[in-house]
């Protein structure tokens, strides 16, 4: 008759000779000991297991820096996995950095690479006119859950996720991932990839985010300096950038990828018409140019010589990529500061503009529709008029104050 197997205790662990010895409290819990020639004798707690008719073996760590009831706990915990039809490996991040999600070559459908990817192209790309910003965060924050199981993650884990996000210290992006995380997860929910969400979150992780606070009179910004052309005298197109945000209140990336088929400077009344596929609304937005406007564009025109764009790339293929242009006048506020300019970037230009129509006294919906602001509710669905000549009128008011500025006046 054979004996009984004996529960491991802590001193038995500690006493135990070379050779291996499992644990009947928890199958497929093993103690291995071994002798190494840095370490001496080794205690290694390891968990053995059986996987859709494959082996496999976790090792859980060493006693006694990881205890018998850690020990204990960490294989119970994968014993469930197994009860659940999950392959217990895919509970483990991996270690070392990851340059990005890779779906695994088994194409696991409850794989976190794969959730993420069917995420991004079903309803990221879709939902989203420019979805690239959340594939981003989603490919670096993530990275190292690629290889996980979508079903092993664990409210704590997302938890201590954000919160080493937080102490990076980047407490907005911590807002950002808590809030595609939650999306990620409700969209497994939706597909049957996941039964329920670890994203279990009462608070925002990173607080509550505040506007940027900037210098919003017009005496601080650029238009006072005495030559924003001097300033700018090695990067020209910056400086007509930062006049032209300022004269039309355009965003960035509709200016650096504008075509000349797109403005009419010729016209007495001239304008500039951006399709829907490039305004953030998604819907086509008409820009009347005021003279001061149109001078500027003019000196693009020489600039580009043939080139179909407002703004070409330096290698003359396509245009411009605005982060370029973000970079350029960052490189310039040392010599803005010069001039008693504060730092300030391109988006910061519109928010000048907006308080600037402000203070001139123009109605709030016109100052609102001149830097194409979304439209509340019912006002977005049946009111589509363009407004065009009183928002010529409001951007002819604003182009005056700042020459005015510029003049001392």
């Amino acid at each position: 008759m054979s004996r009984p197997l004996v529960r491991l205790t802590s001193a038995a662990v500690e006493k135990r000779g070379l050779g291996t010895l499992t644990d009947p409290a928890v199958t497929g819990l093993m103690l291995r000991v071994r002798k190494t020639s840095t370490r001496g004798i080794v205690r290694e707690f390891r968990f053995r297991y059986k996987f859709k008719r494959r082996t496999g073996v976790i090792t859980l760590g060493n006693f006694p820096g990881v205890s018998l009831a850690d020990a204990r706990a960490r294989a119970q915990r994968f014993r469930d996995l197994l009860q659940d039809g999950i392959d217990p490996r895919s509970a483990l991040n991996r270690p070392g950095p990851r340059a990005s999600v890779e779906v695994p070559a088994e194409g696991n459908s409850h794989n976190m690479a794969a959730l993420i990817k069917d995420f991004t192209e079903r309803h990221l790309r879709q939902r989203r006119k420019h979805p690239e910003y959340a594939e981003r965060i989603l490919q670096k924050e993530l990275a190292d859950w690629a290889h996980r199981d979508a079903r092993t993650i664990k409210p704590r884990e997302v938890i201590e996720l954000l919160d080493a996000i937080v102490d990076r210290p980047a407490p907005v992006m911590a807002n950002r991932v808590a809030g595609l995380l939650s999306q990620l997860f409700r969209y497994g929910i939706h597909r049957q990839i996941v039964e329920s969400s670890p994203v279990q979150l009462l608070f925002r992780p990173g607080g509550t985010e505040r506007p940027r606070q900037r210098p919003s009179s017009t005496k601080n910004s650029p238009p006072s300096s005495p030559n924003v052309d001097e300033v700018t005298k090695r990067a020209k197109r910056t400086g007509i950038a930062i006049r032209l945000i300022l004269l039309t209140a355009v965003r960035r990336s509709e200016l650096t990828a504008a075509r000349w088929s797109e403005l009419d400077l010729e016209a007495k009344a001239s304008v500039w018409d951006i399709p829907a596929e490039r305004t953030k609304t998604g819907v086509a937005f008409a820009v009347p140019l005021t003279p001061p406007a149109v001078e500027q564009f003019k000196r693009l025109k020489r600039m580009a010589a043939r080139s179909p764009w407002v703004f070409p790339a330096e290698d003359g293929d396509g245009p411009l990529d605005p982060k370029l242009l973000t970079r350029s006048v960052a490189r310039h506020l040392d010599t803005f500061d010069e001039h008693k300019v504060g730092a300030f970037t391109l988006h910061d230009l519109r928010r000048t503009v907006r308080t600037g129509l402000a203070k001139l006294a123009i109605r709030p919906d016109i100052a609102e529709r001149c830097l194409n602001h979304a439209q509340p509710g019912i006002i977005a669905t049946y009111d589509t008029h363009q407004y065009l000549d009183a928002k010529r009128g409001a951007l002819t008011q604003w182009a005056d104050h700042l020459q005015a500025l510029h003049d001392g006046k």
